[in-house]
């Protein structure tokens, strides 16, 4: 029986860490996947991947292998004396005789099944779509084996579900829809990234949004109720008496629905209009000297 090198298979160091042993598995499962790699014995290096990420990423079957210490590739080995290791009887696809000497006979030779790489993409939706939910339908390209074996491209439609409430950047698991599993494995899950697209009124931080407000004057200072547009419709809100520019107030429960669902803040932004003819410049006069205030008074000791 000949030795077989895991640590090389795999392309890393005997101290690599576990992410290390991932991220190599990742890239050759996905260089040498049956379905769609060119390579000649793709097939068959594909198994010796699976088989020696099967051994690598388990703590107590790494254990066990490092404790037979080092040997050359291919040279002649047979099991310690005595040697016994417990693998628990699970079905983990067909291994080579190193493996099955090793760890027991765990699979049925011809026959490799493995389940596919989840793929990811993302999906642009308004702030109205986020708060009421919505569909989509995307177009997905996977890859597919002809009738001659050659891989190529496949698109299809998928319909998609954009529940109420999603936030920038939140994730939506389409099952079963990333890249087909091998053997009649089964496939990955589609994950998509929500992407908020911008409001010109609202800006968003998690299920709360926020909604830069103008007002008069007269309405800020005399406390006024002024209509607010909110996702779910206009409402109206008091204004507190006397208030003044970056006032925030929150209107409870009016943000992105959600358990619990966010609120909104209205920044209030004070619009003095602009004199428009001498009659308007002649009550601004009239104002300022009935109302004498200095807003830059505390300034007026600084340097």
């Amino acid at each position: 029986m000949e030795y077989k090198d895991y640590y090389q298979i795999m392309g890393v160091a005997r101290d690599a860490s576990v992410d290390d042993i991932k991220r190599a598995y990742r890239r050759l499962a996905r260089k040498y996947h049956p379905d769609v790699s060119k390579e000649k014995d793709a097939e068959e290096r594909f198994k010796e991947v699976g088989e020696a990420y099967e051994v690598l990423h388990d703590p107590e079957k790494r254990a066990a292998y490092d404790a037979l210490g080092t040997r050359k590739p291919g040279e002649d080995f047979r099991p310690p004396p005595g040697w016994q290791f417990d693998a628990g009887g699970a079905d983990a696809g067909a291994h080579s005789d190193f493996f099955e000497q090793l760890f027991g006979g765990l699979g049925r030779r011809g026959s490799f099944r493995s389940r596919g790489f989840d793929t990811a993409g993302q999906v642009e939706v308004t702030l109205e779509e986020a708060f009421r939910g919505t569909e989509r339908k995307l177009a997905v390209q996977r890859v597919a084996v002809d009738e001659r074996g050659r891989p190529q491209p496949v698109t299809r439609e998928l319909k998609v579900r954009i529940p109420a409430g999603v936030v920038d950047g939140q994730q939506i698991r389409v099952a079963a829809q990333g890249e087909p599993g091998a053997g009649g494995g089964p496939a990955g899950d589609l994950f998509l990234q929500v992407r908020l697209l911008p409001h010109r009124w609202f800006r968003t931080d998690g299920r709360d949004v926020s909604l830069d407000l103008p007002v008069t004057p007269w309405e800020a200072a005399l406390g006024e109720t002024v209509r607010v547009p909110t996702l779910g419709g206009r409402v109206d809100l008091k204004l507190p008496k006397g208030s003044q520019t970056d006032r925030q107030l929150r209107l409870k429960g009016r943000g992105l629905p959600g358990n619990p669902p966010g609120d909104q803040l209205v920044v209030l932004k004070i619009v003095a209009p602009p004199p428009l003819n001498a009659a308007d410049e002649a009550l601004y006069r009239q104002l300022a000297a009935a109302l004498a205030t200095n807003p830059r008074e505390a300034m007026e000791d600084s340097p």
